[in-house]
């Protein structure tokens, strides 16, 4: 509430919230004092439903109007110490930052040394620990989930996790280091390079065929390798068996990040893919990293 670029704008929260608040003790006392001050002084207000059933100016029930009151006195005390008036911060100065930081601190001082306790072994060692894998299993649930599924079995677009194809490596060290600093993929477009639709036909034809899928067309895939060796060979490799230094999958093995229909594989040719995979080192820290790592390890082996 502090971030106003005008003054204005502050003090017109400011008289609005303070003037509900006031409104509504006027409104609560006004409806109060116009009806009768004790139920057997009750008049009709002039409306009759079903030849006897008239409304009465009744008082309020006094626990009922003092409920009001009550909500009337915490709303304006609230405001005095709680942000609320615009860019007053209130009496106990309290923010959602600081009160995260206190919360994380308290986390800290609470579970600090049994992450520093895995931090000491190794990630291969962890994955016979099963407290450990629970403590890492729980961090893949509220970290991972929303991308790679909650079975790590993966989507489209997103990996695997339970197999053994890695697209930068699948060493505890590697996993490790994909998820502290995170992975940024990208396949550029070939369509126009590879001139046009014929040519991304003659490419997918001939990737098809490296990972000895039925029904390619061979006259294709001859044309296709020639320009594959020409555009595709430097990431993927000559064989096609991929480069895991800078993400490039392995067409051989018949496993596709974005699907191996020929529509679909012919589309990465044509049009490119672009992945990112966030880096999580900074907000859960290397000690939680690692033990995110011997879990996911463990699922891969």
């Amino acid at each position: 509430m502090s971030d106003f670029n005008s003054d204005i704008w502050s003090w017109f929260i400011g008289i609005v919230s303070v003037a509900g608040i006031l409104a509504c003790l006027w409104l609560t006392w006004w409806m109060s004092a116009g009806g009768a001050k004790k139920d057997e002084d009750a008049q009709t207000m002039g409306h009759v439903w079903d030849e006897d059933l008239a409304e009465l100016n009744n008082p309020l029930p006094a626990w009922w109007k003092n409920m009001f009151y009550i909500t009337i006195v915490f709303g304006l005390v609230y405001l005095v110490l709680y942000p609320g008036l615009g860019s007053f911060k209130g009496m106990l100065g309290w923010t959602m930052y600081n009160q995260l930081e206190a919360e994380e601190l308290a986390a800290k001082e609470k579970y600090g040394p049994i992450y520093a306790k895995y931090a000491s072994q190794s990630i291969e060692s962890l994955g016979s620990d099963e407290a450990a894998l629970k403590i890492g299993e729980r961090l893949y649930l509220t970290y991972c989930t929303a991308c790679h599924g909650s079975d790590a079995g993966g989507v489209t677009g997103f990996p695997n996790l339970r197999d053994s194809d890695w697209l930068y490596g699948g060493s505890p060290d590697q996993i490790k280091t994909s998820i502290m600093n995170g992975r940024t993929g990208a396949m550029p477009a070939w369509e126009a390079p590879l001139g046009g639709e014929q040519g991304v036909h003659e490419v997918t034809q001939y990737v098809l065929s490296l990972s000895k899928r039925p029904g390619v067309d061979e006259k294709a895939a001859e044309a296709g390798q020639t320009k594959f060796m020409a555009f595709c060979a430097a990431c993927h490799m000559p064989t096609g068996t991929g480069m895991q230094a800078v993400g490039a999958p392995n067409l051989t093995d018949n496993i596709w990040l974005y699907g191996g229909h020929p529509k679909q594989i012919a589309e990465s040719i044509a049009k490119g893919r672009n992945g990112r995979m966030p880096a999580h080192g900074e907000f859960l820290g290397e000690e939680k990293v690692h033990l995110l790592a011997a879990y996911i390890y463990r699922l891969s082996q």
